[in-house]
């Protein structure tokens, strides 16, 4: 389990004291130097910057997907109706992560509905984590279509 799916989450708010989920950045743990006896990390840290360790799994994957589209469904779907949406999902996830093809589509239907949706597998995921926008690793970005409130 930690081989495939141990990760290194960056806090994001520098000033924070208490972490919840969705508070890091997380990047891939690339390896060991054992001649400085330090991890190698896909990011660049500085000293005294708050990491946490992370594993992906399917349950916690799944709640944090439910979640998200929760509070999208909760802010965004009470004026305008999705005219469509695209969907841009890890390689990683999937059958490979939920035993079961389409979860991301299903989960996401069930919240938003039966709108047009379009997409692909991908190696690199584009999203936001507290307004800023990064690279991302076995996620899911959904790009929703709306047509402007007035």
């Amino acid at each position: 389990l930690f081989r495939q799916s141990l990760f290194l989450g960056l806090v994001m708010k520098e000033a924070q004291r208490e972490y919840r989920q969705g508070d890091f950045l997380i990047r891939n743990i690339l390896g060991v130097d054992e001649s400085r006896e330090s991890l190698v990390v896909g990011a660049l840290l500085r000293e005294g910057q708050v990491v946490q360790f992370h594993l992906r799994d399917a349950r916690t994957s799944s709640e944090d997907l439910n979640a998200m589209l929760i509070r999208f469904k909760t802010e965004h779907l009470s004026d305008v109706p999705p005219a469509g949406a695209l969907l841009f999902s890890c390689l990683g996830r999937g059958a490979q992560l939920y035993g079961e093809p389409n979860h991301d589509s299903r989960v996401f239907r069930r919240f938003v509905g039966e709108v047009p949706l379009g997409g692909f597998f991908c190696n690199g995921e584009i999203g936001p984590v507290h307004g800023q926008t990064y690279l991302h690793g076995y996620t899911s970005s959904f790009g929703i279509f709306r047509s402007t409130v007035k």
